[in-house]
């Protein structure tokens, strides 16, 4: 299939996911771009993924709020305007800090959607069985450190 060009428009936006209290709506997924993925991501205080690492590239560019990024031992705080970039394979997270935040992602490659859809299907958004998140990780090619489970 050849990919057609599209434009999404705020009232177009698909059903947000929740992703262990994360609000998530996919812009463009691989199936629809043919290869990367654009997610609008915002979250309360505190919230993100354990360090988990998966096999496509993603970055992050910073609209709203302060997030904190752990990358492999560094941490680091984005303010708006900030891109972080991660390579496929890199262990990290991210939280976000007092008041919440916003950021646009882009991934690499189909995967991340089909995760966060799973994610949204199978664990409680308030109260999520960690092991259960794991699973649904595993199945969509995620690391997760022996120390984060």
């Amino acid at each position: 299939m050849t990919a057609q060009p599209f434009v999404v428009d705020a009232k177009d936006y698909g059903r947000p996911l929740n992703v262990v209290g994360e609000t998530i709506v996919v812009l463009a997924s691989g199936e629809r771009t043919g290869g990367y993925e654009i997610f609008l991501q915002r979250g309360p205080e505190t919230s993100g993924p354990p360090p988990h690492g998966h096999p496509w590239d993603e970055s992050f560019f910073v609209t709203r709020g302060e997030i904190a990024f752990g990358i492999g031992t560094e941490t680091r705080v984005a303010k708006p305007g900030t891109l972080v970039h991660l390579p496929a394979g890199i262990l990290h997270w991210f939280r976000f800090g007092k008041g919440g935040g916003e950021m646009i992602s882009m991934t690499s490659r189909l995967g991340a959607s089909t995760l966060f859809a799973d994610l949204d299907r199978e664990v409680s958004p308030t109260n999520p069985d960690f092991g259960k998140l794991v699973e649904v990780g595993l199945r969509h090619q995620l690391t997760v450190p022996q120390s984060a489970e």
